[in-house]
């Protein structure tokens, strides 16, 4: 896997994805997405650090060029966990249609969507 979600795309196609998007700062200690709610939205984070917890306890950490919210949208589900802004956070904010119509648009987004969500549905899986 890239460094960053984004280094799997040529320049255009980069360009494509964040125009899609909506630039956005958030101060440390938000929580931009909660579990068991509707999959409304997902980001790619351009600096900062966030917690995902689960049932309040941390499972991973997030920082620049990853993407979250994505899970449940692709899978159509609740989200299955919330996350935290552990710093302030500079994003793209994509809307659940953007992510779709960028899934549709853009076989290579589609693809490196699905490699994202098969790694962390894999990470969640696998016992400690």
């Amino acid at each position: 896997m890239t460094d960053s979600f984004l280094d799997a795309f040529t320049p255009d196609q980069v360009a494509r994805i964040t125009a899609a998007g909506t630039r956005l700062h958030l101060p440390a200690g938000w929580s931009p997405i909660r579990e068991r709610t509707p999959a409304d939205k997902a980001y790619i984070i351009l600096s900062g650090e966030v917690s995902v917890r689960r049932g309040g306890e941390e499972i991973a950490r997030l920082g620049p060029g990853e993407i979250m919210g994505e899970t449940a949208i692709v899978a159509d589900t609740l989200r299955t966990a919330t996350l935290v802004a552990l710093t302030p956070l500079e994003l793209i904010h994509f809307t659940d249609d953007a992510v779709r119509r960028l899934r549709e648009e853009l076989p290579d987004f589609k693809q490196a969507l699905d490699e994202v969500v098969r790694a962390r549905r894999d990470i969640a899986h696998t016992p400690e």
